[in-house]
């Protein structure tokens, strides 16, 4: 039997003198969405003058790598669902960024193919990185080793 009442976590029962575990700033899910939003701040000024939100330089980036690709490619990738992917998909198209079309062996597959114009983008892309890391004022290296533990954060919270 174990003991539900507070000050209690499963059957172990927390000391007077721990820290409080639901302290705000100590939680995971509070920095991460705090981070998420506060990263994604400093993409909005760097996208505007391009056109694009930082959704649709999500979606341009893995076309970049590879294109054409399906939308259940592309969602799967993105890890968004296809039906909120399709309306950046739409807007992307009417910025004249990619092209939609369905797929010659498959009709049941709409395909997303990056334009003249998607393409010639990307050279001019390449300066985005650079302001990103030096707006965060932080390094490469320490970058590089938050983003692999945000990665086995994420790989962590989908395990079943």
């Amino acid at each position: 039997m174990t003991d539900d009442s507070p000050g209690t976590t499963g059957s172990a029962t927390v000391p007077a003198s721990a820290p409080d575990l639901l302290r705000l700033e100590d939680q995971v899910c509070f920095a991460l969405a705090i981070a998420s939003r506060s990263v994604i701040s400093v993409y909005r000024p760097i996208l505007e003058p391009y056109g694009l939100t930082h959704p649709q330089y999500l979606v341009l980036l893995a076309l970049w790598e590879r294109s054409p690709r399906s939308v259940s490619d592309l969602s799967a990738e993105l890890r968004l669902e296809p039906a909120t992917l399709s309306p950046l998909l739409k807007r992307l198209e009417t910025a004249g960024l990619v092209g939609r079309s369905r797929n010659a062996h498959d009709v049941r597959v709409l395909d997303i193919t990056l334009t003249d114009a998607g393409r010639a983008l990307r050279e001019d892309a390449l300066t985005i990185p650079p302001r990103i890391i030096d707006k965060l004022g932080m390094s490469l290296d320490e970058l590089t080793a938050l983003r692999t533990s945000l990665w086995r954060v994420i790989d962590a919270a989908q395990s079943p």
